[in-house]
């Protein structure tokens, strides 16, 4: 592993439920036209979040349910966990299926972390998503097809280098993942121009790099 070597995500288990029983779709409070789901995990949470976002550009099929687990992927509740579970919600098998094949193909393709390190140990998400989907347009509060700058990293780096972005780029911030999340990590979500998203991104990674490089100089 080397510095900015990409860390991918692992799709760990998926399913589709073709008809979810009615009780269970009250638990989750679908609407009438989710009769169908699909159910996904995965070793690295935001790589999926943002994937599930994609898979609602992709297909007929909205976010239900996505939740990180407690300490991350490095403490599984077992061999098929990993870091986070997605649900989807559809209006057939179909288009659940249709919208799996979405996210999975992002999350393999491009949600991906980057190594700081030689030894890959200090890992950061500098992800620009040109349009948001239904998923993570909600979570920002922004208007579908919004450009975002999604940051992540270990809790200092992720509270030093989001200011860096902030100052570096014409953008707004819309979330602020106060340390620690779930999995220990903190991080953002920033609004502005594809290229302005992308100059955020950035300077979050080389603020990130920064501190990898030289962590008490200060």
């Amino acid at each position: 592993m080397g510095i900015l070597d990409p860390v991918k995500p692992t799709i760990l288990a998926a399913r589709i439920i073709p008809n979810v029983h009615p009780d269970f779709a009250a638990k989750l409070e679908l609407k009438p036209e989710h009769r169908s789901l699909a159910l996904i995990t995965c070793d690295i949470d935001d790589a999926l979040y943002v994937s599930l976002d994609e898979a609602t550009k992709m297909a007929e099929v909205e976010v239900v349910y996505a939740h990180s687990f407690y300490a991350g992927s490095g403490y599984p509740s077992g061999p098929l966990s990993g870091e986070i579970i997605g649900i989807l919600g559809a209006p057939d098998p179909a288009e659940a299926r249709a919208g799996l094949n979405a996210c999975i193909a992002y999350a393999e393709e491009e949600a991906w972390f980057y190594s700081a390190d030689e030894a890959g140990e200090l890992n950061f998400f500098p992800h620009t998503i040109s349009r948001t989907g239904t998923y993570l347009s909600g979570v920002a509060g922004v208007p579908v097809g919004t450009p975002l700058a999604y940051l992540i990293a270990p809790p200092l780096e992720a509270t030093y280098a989001i200011d860096a972005a902030v100052k570096a780029a014409d953008v707004e911030m819309k979330v602020w993942w106060a340390p620690p999340s779930e999995t220990n990590f903190g991080g953002g979500l920033l609004s502005g121009t594809q290229s302005a998203c992308r100059a955020a991104c950035q300077a979050f990674g080389d603020a990130v790099l920064d501190i990898a490089r030289s962590p008490r100089k200060y």
